[in-house]
């Protein structure tokens, strides 16, 4: 069972790094939306950088719940149309 976990949360770690990289802010900033987007960024590298403080920690369990929930912050965001993502990515749920 850990080597699972611990093959779960690099996975994750690597899925979500690689869509943070890839979704652009698709509204301007200036306006209330840019705002959100920004801030809906903001916390998921947050969440990306607990996710990674967890696991130099020892702590996987913590840093996969980090990741995973960070990465849902993001897909939220792309859903709402706040990002523009790549149109041949599968990181992100788009329909």
């Amino acid at each position: 069972m850990p080597a699972d976990l611990i093959e779960k949360t690099d996975r994750y770690e690597g899925m979500f790094a690689d869509a943070l990289a890839a979704a652009e802010v698709a509204v301007p900033p200036s306006t209330p939306l840019g705002g959100a987007a920004e801030e809906i960024r903001e916390m998921a590298l947050s969440y990306l950088e607990d996710g990674r403080h967890f696991r130099e920690s020892d702590d996987p369990v913590n840093a996969l719940a980090a990741f995973s929930y960070g990465y849902g912050w993001l897909d939220a965001g792309v859903r709402l149309g706040l990002f523009d993502i790549p149109d041949e990515t599968h990181l992100f749920t788009t329909e």
